[in-house]
């Protein structure tokens, strides 16, 4: 049923509209408590936007979910320049609080960054348009992290985007990011899923491109053959997304 509203709305040029007014919607109503340690909680809208939900203890879990995950597979202590593309609220860019070297987070939102900015004041915070460039210049990070940001962009975005993190990466940095693997596989319908195990991306909802509605699915083979050009393939650990379950991990390093 739910896609066949998504479906009717899409026809009537509407499902951009209406899947703003459903964030808000979901955002609606007073924001319960929650104690935390270190940095304060954003506004439930600003939540909204990032996860899907405004529940605080989820955001603080998946966040830290998140940071846990980074640190498992990149050797931290190796790592003097941090940048977390797509970072809205600070969901997981908070727990780098304590971290030694640089900080950074760039996104869309230019209220998440402002928030950001007044709140995570360990960090530079920089507000990044749809496509490319970002504000910082070539070779500045040890590490660039997106997670759950290629699952809400176009083919053309993310090529486009992958250059550009591999612009912003020093030689031999690391790129980790999530995607919608074989464990969204039910999702597709059977056109889609037979793409799917062709070996080719299936993105849907285009028209709300950056947002959660808009959702792209990576069969390994173009992660391998199309996504990593440019990076050695590293890793690819299935779920392996701890603060964004059950998407796909993927390490890529810049050759």
């Amino acid at each position: 049923m739910k896609r066949r509203v998504l479906r009717l709305l899409q026809r009537l040029g509407l499902i951009a509209p209406a899947f703003r007014f459903y964030e808000r919607v979901v955002a609606f109503g007073p924001q319960r408590v929650t104690p935390t340690e270190g940095p304060p909680l954003p506004p439930r809208r600003l939540m909204v936007r990032v996860a899907g939900t405004a529940d605080a203890d989820w955001f603080l879990r998946g966040g830290r979910a998140g940071y846990d995950a980074i640190a498992g597979h990149v050797p931290l202590d190796e790592v003097s320049a941090v940048l977390d593309f797509g970072c809205g609220c600070g969901r997981v860019t908070r727990y780098f609080h304590e971290f030694a070297g640089e900080v950074a987070g760039s996104d869309v939102s230019a209220q998440a960054i402002d928030w950001c900015r007044e709140n995570l004041r360990f960090a530079r915070f920089e507000v990044n348009g749809l496509a490319p460039p970002l504000a910082f210049a070539d070779e500045s990070f040890d590490l660039v992290y997106a997670l759950s940001v290629f699952t809400h962009l176009t083919s053309e975005l993310q090529l486009a985007w992958r250059d550009e993190l591999r612009r912003v990466l020093r030689p031999g940095g690391r790129l980790l990011l999530t995607t919608h693997g074989i464990s969204y596989v039910p999702r597709l319908d059977p056109e889609e899923r037979a793409r799917f195990d062709h070996g080719e991306l299936v993105v849907r909802w285009s028209e709300v491109v950056g947002s959660n509605l808009c959702s792209a699915y990576h069969p390994e083979r173009y992660l391998r053959d199309t996504l990593a050009e440019g990076f050695a393939f590293l890793e690819l650990e299935p779920e392996g997304a701890r603060g964004n379950p059950t998407q796909d991990l993927v390490l890529l390093q810049k050759t």
